[in-house]
């Protein structure tokens, strides 16, 4: 039989007690039970025991009843007089407490949080570990870094009454958390109506084929300068980062006739760029030529007039030297007129009645055979077979000026 069950009588010792007996709690078991502490009970305590008089003391301090016991009218016992605030101020104080502990947050690096005191604009907290009252401070967080996106495709009236498809993409960020959370209910469906009016603003201003070939470009910085302007006045506190035009197009069932007309401008363009390259290439050309030509034109004037004046000045020099010596330049001036004529043709001039023999060798010999003495010869003698009178009468008179039967010939020219 176990030690703790009913009816072990004597024989109830816990294995702890060391032999010794456990008391009672009857009246008469005073002794027994004295000698049983004074046996030195060193077990653990009891978990029951514990519990009990834990309870007791909460019952003490909230002013209930210290336990059971005899004596009182109606068999109640006289503890003290309970307090009826105990209670409530202890649950008081830890609702106090786990309101305070809900109270902290963090705020991320990529963050700012708004602070709105019973719905009313407090302050911008940046990231870290901040407190805030609940349930009298609300804060919301606002990402002010991640780039957000938008893309739109709408069909609209052009300045030229054309209808075309544009596919518009924006991408902005929030500059200022206060007002992106406060200014507008819904800041996305703000940005997406303002997008849509700048476009068709800007859309209904232009031609539909700038809009489909080279006034994409403008067409975007337009846009985007509009819609920053109606964001700012809207007060959104969005920043915009870039606005993409994505696509322009004409509407389907006409979209072949405007490819055979965007390219047809195409080829135009490079015909032009052709022409423009073969410009480039030969108007250079052709002002380098006329420039050769100027410059040949002035060095030909220049050598010109310095010939002509260094022939007035020879003639100026002759002229001098005419007026001292008039006979003497005059002979001069028909020697060196002579001599200059008779140098460039190949004549041979002889003497037929002089008696001494000539030797002559046919240095120059003319084409076909013919020597150049031969011919000169037959000229000089004219038609008849005589020399000429008035060759013969210089021959004369050239031989008898030198005076010698030696020099009745004379060859003039090369």
């Amino acid at each position: 039989m176990a030690w703790n069950e009913p009816g072990g009588g004597g024989n109830q010792h816990d294995p702890w007690s060391g032999g010794g007996r456990r008391g009672g709690s009857g009246g008469g078991g005073g002794g027994g039970g004295g000698g049983g502490n004074r046996g030195g009970n060193q077990g653990p305590p009891d978990l029951d025991e514990a519990l009990k008089k834990f309870q007791d003391k909460l019952n003490s301090m909230l002013g209930g009843r210290g336990g059971k016991g005899g004596g009182g009218k109606g068999g109640k016992g006289g503890g003290k007089p309970r307090n009826v605030f105990a209670l409530p101020g202890l649950l008081i104080v830890i609702a106090l407490a786990i309101w305070a502990a809900t109270g902290f947050y963090l705020v991320d690096q990529a963050e700012r949080g708004v602070v709105l005191r019973f719905g009313k604009f407090q302050e911008v907290v940046t990231p870290g570990l901040h407190w805030n009252p609940p349930l009298i401070d609300d804060v919301r967080m606002v990402n002010v870094t991640r780039v957000r996106s938008l893309t739109q495709t709408q069909s609209m009236l052009t300045r030229d009454e054309n209808i075309v498809e544009v596919e518009i993409s924006a991408q902005y960020q929030v500059a200022d958390p206060r007002d992106f959370v406060l200014n507008v209910r819904n800041p996305q469906l703000s940005i997406e109506n303002a997008l849509d009016s700048a476009l068709r603003h800007v859309v209904g201003g232009t031609d539909m084929i700038e809009i489909l070939t080279s006034g994409r470009e403008i067409l975007g910085s337009s846009v985007r300068s509009r819609l920053q302007s109606y964001l700012d006045t809207y007060g959104t506190g969005i920043s915009l980062q870039t606005i993409n035009i994505e696509s322009t197009s004409a509407p389907a069932p006409v979209i072949d006739a405007f490819d055979d007309v965007i390219r047809a401008r195409e080829d135009r363009q490079r015909t032009i760029n052709e022409g423009m390259a073969y410009a480039n290439a030969i108007i250079p050309a052709a002002q380098g030529q006329a420039q050769r030509l100027v410059e040949q034109g002035q060095g030909y004037r220049e050598s010109v007039v310095a010939e002509a004046r260094g022939q007035a000045n020879r003639f100026n020099a002759l002229l001098a030297q005419y007026r001292n010596a008039p006979e003497i330049m005059r002979e001069r001036l028909y020697l060196d007129t002579i001599a200059e004529v008779f140098g460039k043709t190949p004549k041979v001039l002889i003497d037929v009645s002089a008696e001494t023999p000539l030797m002559y060798l046919p240095l120059d010999q003319r084409p076909g055979g013919v020597r150049s003495g031969e011919g000169d010869g037959e000229r000089a003698r004219g038609e008849s077979g005589e020399l000429d009178p008035r060759v013969l009468e210089r021959l004369r008179t050239t031989t008898s000026t030198q005076g010698g039967p030696t020099r009745g010939i004379r060859r003039e020219g090369r």
